[in-house]
């Protein structure tokens, strides 16, 4: 396998345009724009027949160094790391909620 290859099956190596519009703050014209001038690589894909482009990561956060600067690029990152946890916390704090009912149940079946 080549390593343009890896580049595109690795994982977390690429994304997709929606994705870096959300992800990264840009807007779907920079991302068409900077195809076209050859800044970013693409591919074409499908999720259940809906059609969307692939790009690599790596260069789409050059690109968001280049037009909006390093601290633009560490907000976004730093933004989108804490929306993450904070999903994955609102999915425990459910998954305790359900446990503690149960561990209730249960301790009221050895009561009786």
């Amino acid at each position: 396998m080549s390593d343009m290859d890896s580049e595109w099956q690795g994982k977390g190596g690429t994304l997709s345009d929606k994705t870096a519009r959300k992800e990264f703050g840009l807007t779907q014209d920079e991302i068409v724009q900077a195809i076209r001038a050859g800044k970013l690589q693409y591919r074409h894909a499908a999720m259940h027949g809906n059609p969307f482009l692939r790009l690599l990561r790596h260069e789409v956060e050059v690109l968001v160094k280049t037009q909006h600067g390093g601290a633009f690029l560490e907000d976004q990152k730093t933004k989108a790391e804490l929306a993450y946890v904070n999903r994955d916390l609102k999915r425990l704090k459910a998954q305790v909620a359900l446990l503690e009912e149960r561990r209730a149940a249960l301790i009221g079946q050895l009561k009786k």
